[in-house]
């Protein structure tokens, strides 16, 4: 793996898990300024568990490898400070906050990295979220799953990112919420040079943000790599194939849904 300065993210023998038990077997990632790239994997092949690693949750453990972000040791850095460097993390389940409103937490966390909040601009984006009382409620407060994902996208664009970390970004949305996440993410992309790592089951994301690296991550190592055909592949044969070229055990029989292989045991798209 090079050391170039171009490298936004680079992740190099990463191995880490829980304190009983590693999940991640030598990870190797690269991401530059401006891609986008997939990562997909069945439930348990360690895409969750790389999320908490990059966002400095304390009770995973890395035993082995390094993550640099813009050249800078991520993993000696706290959560907050690796958020003030632009790392932005959209979770699978983003937290309610009562009492923090909208617009006080975006002063708040854009001030931390030296930005202004400009509360019109702000609107806007809401609008084209389809949030558009956002600014008048709590930080999450009663929404729903889709309204939650569309928050983390709000903040994504209010806090001048370097590289966002969508962790299920699609779930929870429907065929028009795709298309609004996605459609403010490929506008950040194009107008900040953003970069973008998209860790999902499911391939309907990638024709709204069209990736292009792919790589499959199976018993926490990843196996392919590769672009868009990859996941076109994936979502032909399913998992299942892969585990056979690489002569592992494949995880139960398999069922067609909508004429995909999907493993019963080691689901994709269940």
């Amino acid at each position: 793996m090079g050391g170039s300065l171009t490298n936004l993210l680079a992740i190099e023998g990463l191995i880490a898990g829980t304190p009983t038990r590693e999940i991640l077997q030598g990870l190797d990632l690269v991401i530059r300024p401006g891609e986008i790239h997939a990562l997909m994997g069945p439930n348990g092949s360690g895409k969750s568990t790389l999320t908490h690693v990059l966002n400095g949750r304390s009770d995973y453990v890395v035993s082995s490898g390094s993550i640099k972000f813009a050249g800078e040791d991520l993993l000696s850095l706290p959560t907050h400070e690796r958020a003030r460097r632009g790392l932005f993390v959209a979770m699978q389940y983003p937290v309610e906050v009562p009492g923090v409103s909208y617009p006080r937490f975006l002063a708040e966390a854009s001030g931390e990295r030296g930005l202004q909040t400009d509360q019109d601009e702000l609107k806007e984006v809401a609008q084209r979220l389809g949030l558009p009382s956002v600014t008048e409620r709590s930080l999450n407060v009663g929404f729903s799953g889709g309204e939650k994902k569309r928050s983390e996208t709000l903040q994504l664009a209010a806090l001048g990112a370097r590289l966002a970390v969508l962790d299920e970004i699609d779930s929870g949305l429907d065929v028009d919420g795709i298309r609004q996440v996605a459609g403010e993410v490929m506008r950040l992309v194009a107008q900040t040079n953003l970069a973008v790592l998209v860790i999902t089951h499911y391939v309907r994301i990638l024709k709204y943000i069209p990736a292009s690296h792919t790589h499959i991550l199976l018993d926490g190592e990843i196996v392919r790599s590769g672009g868009p055909e990859l996941a076109e592949q994936l979502e032909q044969s399913g998992y299942d194939d892969i585990r056979r070229e690489l002569g592992r055990e494949v995880a139960g029989a398999t069922a067609s849904i909508h004429g995909e292989k999907v493993s019963r045991l080691d689901p994709f798209r269940l």
